[in-house]
């Protein structure tokens, strides 16, 4: 069995707010700089293309419709032309690429996902995964996903699995990817997460649950972690800071999200990435996940499968179903009618192709 040494990259940076096309182009301008500098595997934040909806937490959802309505209308669908350029990037450049994406429902259009994809060296979505629970004040902005991508992708990097912010705190998710043999686990968040007003104390330390979770996770995988959180810059800041007289101050006074690479016994193994925005690289060998797996290994010897079982569904959320005369299940919104490794609406690394008529999922290889 082969256990690959190679270069990851966690993207600190800030997308260009709210404008789809010019944050599709800063992804793959970073992918290329990331490529330049050896790494085969680039990761961007939470909620990238184009923005965390952050004014949810800076004013009330009573003034917020015009936001929500520019969030919406500068998201993309997955498959999309969008995607299909960073996925024709990829495969030019031979590197594997996550990017997190505000992602709009074909058959709604005021439904959107926080979602993630994973796309191949071969500009193949691997994986596509929809957060399973918004967090708190992110209700106001996305649906639940479900676990259709609850996966791990098997590549010659390793086994590539990921999850959203919030979800590195839930154990049955994290331990879903262990149980599929994690090796490689991307952890994404966003730049800022605003709980509370900051002169009554007790803010959330966004930095500080990073450490924690991702620290926790490497342990109990014994995986390699690619921690990268988004970036504030003075554009985001000011034109949120505008929502009202308070905005600006809170903000300012609210921990940041960091970026970094924890090792498999739970230690960092890069430096940490925060007041800047930058490209964070780390060296990363596969091989060191084998040796700690002899102390503690949770999806193996070190558990009691006949006391403990986890089920998990992974069907797709349709909005309908269709049954037939006979009772029969017809067919689906959502569901696809083609085959191969483009089938359930992968994106072509062109972007063209046939449209697909619902929520399609791309094929998980």
């Amino acid at each position: 069995m082969s256990y690959p040494a190679h270069r990851v990259a966690a993207a600190h940076v800030a997308p260009v707010f709210l404008d789809l096309a010019k944050t599709v182009e800063k992804v793959t301008s970073v992918m290329e700089e990331a490529s330049r500098h050896g790494a085969q595997l680039v990761a961007f934040p939470e909620a990238f293309i184009p923005a965390f909806p952050i004014w949810s937490a800076i004013q009330a959802p009573i003034y917020n419709h015009d936001w929500f309505k520019r969030l919406a209308a500068s998201s993309p669908r997955c498959p999309g032309p969008e995607l299909g350029h960073i996925a024709a990037v990829a495969r030019r450049l031979g590197i594997f690429v996550s990017v997190g994406f505000n992602e709009l429902s074909r058959v709604s259009v005021g439904c959107l996902w926080n979602a993630n994809v994973l796309i191949s060296d071969e500009g193949v979505i691997l994986n596509h995964h929809r957060k399973l629970v918004p967090t708190f004040f992110e209700k106001l902005t996305w649906a639940n996903g479900d676990a259709a991508g609850l996966r791990v992708s098997e590549t010659r990097l390793g086994k590539l699995g990921v999850l959203i912010c919030g979800e590195n705190t839930n154990p049955l998710a994290r331990y879903t990817l262990m149980a599929e043999g994690e090796q490689v686990h991307i952890s994404t968040y966003p730049p800022v997460w605003p709980t509370r007003d900051p002169r009554a104390g007790g803010n959330y330390d966004l930095a500080a649950a990073i450490r924690i979770r991702a620290g926790a996770h490497s342990f109990e995988a014994k995986a390699f972690n690619v921690v990268v959180s988004g970036f504030l810059d003075s554009t985001a800041r000011e034109t949120l800071a505008a929502l009202n007289p308070e905005a600006g101050r809170i903000l300012d006074a609210t921990p940041r999200g960091i970026s970094l690479v924890i090792g498999p016994t739970g230690d960092p193994v890069s430096e940490v990435m925060a007041g800047q925005e930058a490209i964070l690289y780390a060296d990363i060998d596969v091989a060191a996940c084998v040796e700690p797996k002899q102390f503690h290994d949770v999806v193996g010897y070190y558990n009691r499968f006949d006391v403990f079982h986890l089920t998990v569904d992974r069907s797709e959320h349709r909005p309908i179903r269709f049954v037939d005369a006979g009772g029969e299940s017809s067919h689906a919104i959502g569901e696809s009618s083609g085959s191969g490794p483009m089938s359930r609406g992968a994106e072509k690394p062109s972007g063209d192709g046939p449209p697909d008529s619902g929520d399609s999922r791309p094929p998980v290889r």
